[in-house]
C-alpha cells in the first residue's frame, strides 16, 4: 500500500526506527529528507538511496534557538513537503530514590529531546503545513511506555506521556484543518536506544524487544492505512486494554 504523502521529513533518521521507516518510505515511492545529529549517517543514507529520492539535513533538535532557521531552510528548499515525522529520542536510567546518583542535566536533556523539542518543531512547522491546500501530516513517535511506565527509566516514560497528552489535545485543536496528527506507539524494539554506552546497567541491550524489520512492517502498515493512532505488538495490547476508555473521557471533557 503506497504512502499518501509524497515528501517526508524524518527527524531522528540517523539510526533505528527513523532510519528504517525512512528507507521503507523511499521503497514505497515517497521522497525523504533525513535529519539528525550524525551527518555521516545521513550522508550514508542518501548515498544508498540516491539523491533523486533522498536528501540530508543535519540538525540537533536540542538547540532550540536554531529550530526556526532549520524549519525555514527546509520549507524553502522543499516547498512540496507534506509530512513531518518526529522520531528523535533518547532513554536513560535513573534511580530517583538515590538523589546523589541523578544528574539533572541529563534529565533535562532527555526531557528536552523527547518532549520540548517536539513542541518547538511543531510550532515552527505548523504555519507552513496549514498554508497548503492539500492534506499534510505530523507523525509523532511516542512509546508504549507513554501508557504504562517502567520504573528504571521514569523520566523517559514521563516525557513520552507528556507528548502523548500533547498530541491528543493538538489533534482536537486542529480538527477541521488540513493537518493530520498521527501517533505511533512502538513497543520495545531492537535498536541502539538500549545500548550499554548510553545505559550501562543494561547488558546486550540490542536484543531487547522485537526485531526492527518486524516493527517497521507493522508500523508502515498502520501509517499507510491512514490511522491516527498506530499501535504495535505489546503497545497495542496495553492500548486496547484501557486507552479507548480513557480517551472517551477525554472527548467528553473536550466537548464541554
Amino acid at each position: 500500500m503506497p504512502f499518501q504523502y509524497k515528501k517526508v521529513l524524518v527527524i531522528g533518521a540517523s539510526s533505528g526506527i527513523g532510519e528504517a521507516l525512512a528507507s521503507r518510505l523511499v521503497k514505497e515511492g515517497s521522497s525523504v529528507i533525513v535529519a539528525g545529529r550524525r551527518k555521516d549517517k545521513l550522508e550514508k543514507f542518501v548515498h544508498e538511496h540516491g539523491t533523486d529520492k533522498s536528501s540530508a539535513a543535519p540538525v540537533d533538535i536540542t538547540e532550540s534557538d536554531k529550530i526556526p532557521n532549520f524549519v525555514t531552510n527546509i520549507t524553502k528548499t522543499h516547498p512540496d513537503l507534506d509530512c513531518v515525522m518526529l522520531n528523535s529520542g533518547i532513554q536513560r536510567g535513573f534511580d530517583f530514590s538515590k538523589p546523589e546518583t541523578v544528574d539533572l542535566d541529563v534529565v533535562r536533556t532527555e526531557f528536552n529531546t523527547n518532549y520540548l523539542s517536539y513542541l518547538a518543531l511543531t510550532n515552527a512547522f505548523l504555519p507552513f503545513l496549514k498554508s497548503k491546500k492539500e492534506e499534510t501530516a505530523i507523525i509523532y513517535t511516542t512509546s508504549g511506555l507513554a501508557l504504562v511506565p517502567l520504573i528504571r527509566c521514569a523520566n523517559y516514560c514521563a516525557s513520552k506521556a507528556a507528548l502523548h497528552h500533547y498530541i491528543l489535545c493538538l489533534r482536537e485543536q486542529l480538527r477541521g484543518s488540513n493537518v493530520k496528527i498521527v501517533e505511533l506507539y512502538p513497543p520495545a524494539v531492537q535498536t541502539e536506544l538500549h545500548d550499554e554506552k548510553h545505559q550501562p546497567d543494561i547488558k546486550n541491550g540490542g536484543s531487547i524487544g522485537i526485531p526492527l524489520a518486524e516493527f517497521t512492517d507493522k508500523a508502515y502498515e498502520g501509517l499507510a492505512a491512514g490511522k491516527e493512532e498506530v499501535t504495535v505488538q505489546q503497545a497495542k495490547q496495553w492500548y486496547d486494554k484501557f486507552e479507548p476508555q480513557r480517551q472517551e473521557i477525554f472527548h467528553i471533557l473536550a466537548n464541554r
